[in-house]
């Protein structure tokens, strides 16, 4: 199996020995600072299991590769209503050690799945039972939080819908998971990480697929509005969303990371597009030509444009509205601008020898813990405000990059000092996205922020109590050291 990422030392758990396998029977089911929830009665009960199953990711024609999946669906998604209690099992039906992230996902700490901080990783044929409140309509996602660049470049992640019964009725909707793969001809798997790429902008795939295949035709009536959830779950690429249209057509941006903001067209985006990183979501609603013609969705990015799906007209409309359908404001904690407490992080690369070496007091829950030597990469690359996630053969967890107090407001300015781009990731809240010093980004709510080189984004929230991860959601970056924590208590 070819598993491995940012030049990551990884071993599958079989080979490993016993003992890793008796420390995780040994680990408490919580860790760090995580806090007890509330009373939590499940509206509904599911279980995930990973596993790998085949899919012919090159071609009907080509050969067959061995992806990773939740039960044996590609991009399985699983569609609840807001205000749900989740009940979710995981099961881990693969070779190596692996977790359960649900991103973007509002919940108590300790169902986070980020190994170590919060709960142990999660042996081959272990479990772990998530209790997750759905309080927050939209699209989300749910993938591994260990060994991602290898086991979410093979395909494991699916999601996560929270429907609204407040929402307007459209007329046709569609879920558009966007992803590269890294395939040779055989279809087995090359390598997910290259130093070159791991230290630069990413190891890109040249197989670009959606919802596992070269591209979609999809159905809406003439006239009538579809609303398209688009993922990018790939590791590494950045894209520029962009959908073309014959008379009548028009195309607004109405949710990010599944969360509403007032409706802005595309075409009133700087260069007609919406640039967005990996992990990161949009809603949007396509206004169909009322002639019939197609509209094309694309990623404009590089010259050599890919259309990834092509709506055609089925039917028509009886009453065309001339739209935006705008979704309901989102119900979120509204920082206090006033008595926000204010910080700065910047992003930085680094080097092994630049890494400092802290520590967390003695007397810390965390102290004495390592991170599984899966979940660390072997090279140093990045660094937030001068501090890097542990690689190598550093596994102690480093002190938090800031202390904060539950339930105040903080503006968080996040500084992009490298010549990369970084979509950067804040677990367990979603943040105001308040300013940019490139003046691209509209007002809105969001879970991960695209900052570009030389930009300061600022980003507000109200702190929910734990130990929160923030990092980059291009995965070699986050493996190779562009990942810190927040502790709020």
């Amino acid at each position: 199996m070819n598993t491995g990422g940012a030049g990551l030392s990884r071993r599958a758990f079989l080979g490993a020995g016993a003992a890793i396998g008796g420390l995780a029977l040994l680990a408490p089911t919580r860790t760090g600072m995580a806090r007890a929830p509330a009373p939590f009665a499940p509206t509904h009960t599911l279980t995930l299991t990973a596993g790998e199953m085949e899919l012919k990711l090159l071609g009907p024609d080509r050969p067959l590769s061995r992806i990773y999946a939740y039960d044996g669906v590609p991009f399985q998604t699983l569609r609840l209503p807001r205000g749900a209690r989740l009940k979710a099992t995981f099961v881990n039906g693969i070779d190596e050690g692996s977790t359960l992230h649900c991103h973007g996902i509002r919940m108590p700490n300790e169902f986070d799945g980020v190994p170590t901080l919060t709960q142990p990783l999660v042996q081959p044929g272990g479990r772990f039972v998530h209790l997750l409140p759905l309080d927050d309509p939209g699209t989300f996602f749910f993938h591994p939080h260990c060994d991602e660049t290898g086991q979410t470049g093979r395909g494991l992640a699916g999601v996560l819908i929270v429907e609204d019964p407040r929402d307007p009725a459209f007329d046709a909707e569609h879920v558009l998971c966007l992803k590269d793969w890294r395939l040779a001809e055989d279809g087995s798997f090359l390598a997910f990480s290259e130093p070159g790429g791991a230290s630069k902008a990413g190891t890109f795939g040249a197989t670009r697929t959606v919802n596992g295949a070269p591209s979609l035709e999809l159905k809406a009536p003439a006239g009538g509005h579809a609303r398209l959830r688009i993922l990018n779950l790939d590791s590494t690429r950045i894209m520029d969303i962009g959908a073309e249209g014959g008379e009548g057509f028009d195309a607004w941006l109405i949710a990010v990371d599944g969360h509403a903001l007032e409706p802005v067209r595309l075409d009133d985006l700087p260069d007609g597009i919406w640039r967005m990183g990996p992990a990161q979501r949009i809603d949007v609603d396509i206004r169909m030509p009322a002639d019939g013609s197609p509209v094309t969705l694309g990623d404009y990015r590089a010259a050599d444009i890919y259309r990834f799906a092509t709506l055609t007209a089925e039917g028509r409309v009886a009453k065309p509205r001339k739209g935006p359908l705008a979704l309901p404001a989102p119900e979120l904690p509204k920082p206090d601008m006033k008595e926000a407490t204010r910080l700065s992080f910047t992003l930085q690369q680094a080097t092994n020898q630049a890494v400092k070496d802290l520590a967390l007091p003695a007397d810390d829950p965390l102290a004495k813990a390592l991170i599984d030597s899966l979940c660390v990469g072997s090279t140093t690359y990045w660094g937030i405000q001068s501090e890097s996630w542990p690689t190598g053969t550093r596994r102690n967890l480093p002190p938090p990059l800031a202390r904060m107090e539950t339930g105040a407001s903080y503006v968080v300015e996040i500084k992009n000092e490298t010549r990369y781009p970084h979509p950067v990731h804040l677990h367990g809240h979603a943040f105001e996205v308040l300013s940019s010093s490139l003046g691209r980004l509209p007002h809105h709510w969001a879970d991960t922020v695209l900052v570009q080189p030389g930009e300061a984004v600022e980003v507000a929230f109200v702190a929910a109590p734990g130990d929160w991860v923030f990092h980059c959601h291009i995965l070699e970056h986050m493996e190779t050291g562009m990942m810190g924590w927040f502790r709020i208590v």
